[in-house]
């Protein structure tokens, strides 16, 4: 049996929109339920674990945090 593997989906615009853990194997006989385009992540390693609403970099083959805007700094004036 092979292992499990971490898989990031990512949509048109390399967003993640869904993380599975499955093999390989299983993700390729299967791909009625894993459709589009499926990417591998990893966990312990020095590259960075997908996340929902992380980006995918093709280049580098890893993933960046989404970047948040600042939050409003509310006064009273």
């Amino acid at each position: 049996m092979s292992a499990l593997q971490y898989f990031a989906q990512i949509d048109g615009n390399n967003i993640v929109t869904n993380v599975a853990v499955v093999t390989a194997e299983f993700m390729a006989e299967n791909p009625e339920r894993y459709p589009g385009t499926w990417v591998e992540t990893f966990i312990d390693t020095a590259k960075t674990y997908a996340g929902v609403g992380y980006i995918y970099n093709p280049v580098t083959q890893d993933f960046a945090a989404p970047i948040t805007p600042p939050s409003p700094v509310l006064t009273n004036e």
